[in-house]
């Protein structure tokens, strides 16, 4: 896969060089490439914003710079185009894995009030564009939110992970724990500070262990982020998973009485 990124902060994306993308890059698996956005602007400032029509406060990124950026690293090529900004749509496992079966990424990290929306109207033309946040919160820029996306998409790739089930079983994996949050884990020793592991772990009964991993996945979701309990389909949920969930005193509705 092909990453290229744009930003006037190419120095941010040093951490890409170390741990599991690190070493994808090293064994080519991750072409990651960096461009500095200030290469495309032609004044003595090297400037790339300007202030905001309509008025109000902040800067907003110039579009004749980005469009020369965007031209050039794209070239006669169709990346995807990847904007991060906090209004865009959210970024979740399911599209991770999506642009994991991209061959080629664009992104452009965005600062001050953002990229002029003539940018992306511009190349939604004749690229796909995607608006995409990590969370309900802003930051200075999109470089932090393009490690955080990389980091996700990345390791999705064949071969990058050590034990390629260890995504399999992510939270918010597709599958059998149908987007439910990951339960906790344990390693050795059996007994830490008084602490044990719990005796089904030690067992090596994998339906008892598949069961138990279940149960505090559907806890854990329920404690931590009950709006994607709320949101399990009740036709996926067995008979022992309802009853876990009225110990909890949490009611899944049938879709079409939660309308």
């Amino acid at each position: 896969m092909r990453l290229d990124i744009i930003s006037i902060f190419p120095e941010y994306f040093a951490p890409l060089d170390v741990s599991l993308i690190g070493k994808a890059r090293e064994r080519g698996t991750l072409d990651v490439r960096v461009h500095q956005l200030r290469d495309w602007a032609h004044d003595v400032h090297r400037t790339v914003d300007d202030t905001p029509y309509g008025g109000g406060p902040g800067m907003v990124m110039k579009p004749e710079v980005w469009g020369e950026a965007i031209d050039a690293v794209a070239g006669d090529g169709s990346p995807r185009l990847i904007v991060p900004t906090p209004s865009g749509r959210p970024f979740t496992q399911e599209l991770a894995q999506e642009l994991a079966g991209e061959p080629w990424l664009l992104f452009a990290c965005g600062r001050y009030e953002g990229i002029d929306s003539r940018v992306m109207e511009e190349y939604a033309g004749r690229l796909r564009v995607d608006e995409v946040g990590i969370g309900d919160y802003v930051l200075a820029g999109g470089e932090v939110a393009v490690l955080v996306m990389v980091e996700a998409i990345g390791r999705l790739l064949p071969g990058v992970l050590g034990n390629a089930q260890s995504a399999v079983d992510d939270s918010f994996a597709p599958g059998s724990m149908q987007n439910l949050v990951e339960g906790p884990v344990y390693t050795k020793p059996p007994v830490w500070r008084g602490r044990e592991v719990p005796a089904v772990l030690l067992s090596g009964h994998h339906g008892k262990v598949a069961r138990w991993r279940r149960d505090e996945a559907l806890r854990r979701t329920v404690r931590n982020r009950p709006e994607l309990a709320a949101a399990l389909d009740p036709a996926t949920l067995d008979k022992h998973d309802r009853k876990l969930l009225d110990e909890l005193s949490f009611r899944v509705e049938p879709e079409d009485m939660a309308n």
